[in-house]
């Protein structure tokens, strides 16, 4: 099958010719659909976070599944249409069993192998060299194999695309909403960042009533978007004092919450400024491994802010995703409008030339 290839960081990847192997126990062979241009895939081709490598990218996918491997529990079947999650659950670790399923030890071992649950990878070069997943999707590939764990099924009547999104950044913007904030009707909330992550934030914060909404970007397109998906008020941080519009919208309080959905140190302590005492910052924004900001200890103690990391949205994926579908089909996420560019497998170079400069929605790789 073909594949994008990813061999040193800062060098392009490549649309090269691989093997996938069969499915083994407890496995699933993936056709895939749709694929979402994430910003994640962005910082291992420049080097920002490290994984074994060579490795295929990708890891917000959606398929059909084609096969499925011997002594697999049954529960999904050849033909379901599936969403790929890059943090399945093994439902027995300390993680899974205390309510925290996002942080399952086998997240940490697909990423420490860079192949399936078990260590190993499904994927090899044509001349048989070895290859390597991405968070156990790899998913910039006309197939995928997975664990039975990183899949949920789709229901009729979500396309591809959106079931797609839906296993990345819907998930990660929508669900740090509804498990990180508490509360949130008739009371203000800021969402720093306008990308898929940040208006999937958007959209959450608006289902639950938040008011005033207030979103933060560079971007124009990107905030009059913002607007069609519920915000209220939006800041273009080239152009004006975030800090100050924010405390003229909110009359001097500050907001309860904070989503910085950017990665960024400059952004972040701009949130934790505009958090009101007692309020929250909710850091969802990946940035480069070694990347820090400072967080001054008295607005800690004598203004009791809190500043909190919720990865994946702090979701339960097989609950949460079929959630999100329910309330797309209920019209209640339109989460259509975050779908932008619809582009081949092989074009994933103009993809993310696009997704660089700005590009406006969740771009779609079709295989």
């Amino acid at each position: 099958m073909r594949a994008v290839v990813l061999r040193s960081p800062g060098e392009p990847p490549q649309l090269e010719d691989v093997e996938l192997s069969a499915p083994r126990p407890g496995e699933l062979l993936v056709r895939i659909e749709a694929a979402g241009v994430c910003h994640s895939d962005y910082h291992y081709m420049v080097g920002d976070l490290s994984a074994p490598l060579p490795l295929v990218l990708g890891h917000e996918g959606a398929g059909v599944v084609e096969e499925v491997g011997p002594g697999s529990s049954g529960r999904i079947r050849a033909g379901d249409r599936v969403a790929l999650l890059w943090r399945p659950r093994c439902g027995q670790c300390a993680a899974c069993l205390s309510g925290n399923p996002v942080l399952c030890e086998l997240g940490g071992v697909q990423a420490a192998a860079g192949g399936l649950p078990d260590g190993t990878s499904r994927l090899s070069t044509a001349d048989g060299g070895e290859l390597h997943h991405l968070m156990g999707v790899s998913c910039f590939a006309e197939r995928a194999v997975v664990n039975e764990n990183a899949a949920v099924v789709v229901p009729d009547g979500v396309p591809p695309e959106v079931a797609a999104i839906s296993a990345c950044a819907v998930i990660t913007g929508v669900g740090a909403v509804f498990h990180e904030v508490r509360e949130a009707a008739g009371r203000p909330l800021l969402v720093l960042g306008a990308g898929g992550v940040g208006l999937s934030s958007v959209m959450g914060a608006a289902l639950v009533g938040a008011h005033p909404l207030i979103v933060v970007d560079v971007d124009e397109a990107k905030l009059e978007l913002a607007k069609q998906l519920g915000a209220t008020h939006t800041v273009n941080a080239r152009e004006d004092d975030v800090v100050g519009r924010v405390a003229a919208i909110t009359r001097g309080s500050g907001v309860p919450w904070a989503i910085e959905a950017i990665g960024r140190a400059q952004t972040l302590e701009q949130a934790l400024t505009c958090v009101a005492p007692g309020g929250t910052l909710v850091a969802v924004g990946l940035g480069a491994s070694d990347a820090e900001f400072p967080v001054p200890l008295n607005q800690l103690v004598q203004r009791q802010k809190r500043v909190v990391g919720s990865l994946y949205g702090s979701s339960n994926p097989p609950l949460d995703l079929p959630r999100i579908f329910g309330l797309y089909l209920a019209g209640k996420l339109p989460l259509d409008k975050l779908v932008g560019d619809r582009l081949p497998l092989a074009e994933f170079g103009e993809a993310y030339a696009r997704l660089t400069a700005g590009a406006v929605g969740r771009g779609i790789l079709v295989p």
